[in-house]
């Protein structure tokens, strides 16, 4: 399930990208595809980390990948281990809404990134995920834990106070959604329901096999349902 729109976002040979609160390394893969990157996964959970491993190594052995390169590291979003302006990109998906301190973590993002260049933000997008709070007492804690709501807004005013420039945004995901609201009225860790388990499922097909008819649908609700809000910015040169 990749969220970022890379078409956008013109990486060339050689860029250094970072996929930080990696996860199982779906976007860290996607880099890794594209030509000669140099992809960098990071997250605190050394689990996901070795998750990742395996995703990039069965990229590797298929040969799914554009001749570059992968690391992975695990890392504190609010104390990165990389030096200043050390990527060409940087992607932060489905990551700030579990940091207690965001504001530290916005800072360390920007400040990795090379001036001029890119950064990807993805947060759930504010009224599905409300509806999600709405539903469930428990669903902020579910799924590793969501400390707050984002409005468009004012994460793009707080992300931009950190010398970025906002440029781009869409939403994305709008088939899963309505999961998440079935989950979330049944209880949202919990993995006997019927309908939930058969959602899942039809969620997998349609990630494993791309169907140009659920492509075309998701596209077409996105703009309504779309469950993850996507920003693209710009850090100003010096």
């Amino acid at each position: 399930m990749i969220t970022v729109d890379f078409k956008r976002l013109g990486v060339r040979p050689g860029f250094k990208v970072l996929d930080i609160g990696c996860g199982s390394g779906r976007h860290t893969a996607a880099a890794y595809e594209l030509d000669q990157t140099l992809a960098v996964g990071a997250d605190s959970n050394f689990r996901d980390v070795v998750a990742a491993r395996e995703r990039l190594l069965f990229h590797e052995n298929l040969g799914a990948h554009g001749g570059g390169s992968w690391a992975l590291s695990t890392a504190d979003i609010c104390r990165l281990p990389f030096k200043t302006g050390a990527f060409d990109l940087v992607i932060c998906a489905e990551v700030l809404e579990h940091i207690p301190n965001d504001h530290l973590a916005m800072a360390e993002i920007v400040r990795v990134l090379k001036p001029g260049h890119q950064l990807v933000v993805s947060v759930p997008r504010f009224y599905p995920e409300k509806i999600c709070w709405l539903l469930s007492d428990e669903y902020f804690n579910a799924n590793q834990g969501h400390v707050r709501i984002y409005k468009k807004t004012s994460i793009v005013t707080r992300l931009e106070k950190f010398g970025l420039r906002h440029w781009s945004s869409h939403f994305a995901h709008s088939l899963h959604a309505p999961y998440w609201w079935l989950k979330c009225l049944v209880g949202p860790t919990r993995e006997d329901n019927h309908c939930v388990n058969l959602y899942n499922r039809f969620l997998t097909w349609d990630i494993m096999q791309k169907p140009r008819l659920t492509r075309w649908t998701e596209h077409l609700l996105n703009p309504v349902l779309g469950k993850s809000l996507v920003l693209y910015f710009e850090k100003e040169p010096i």
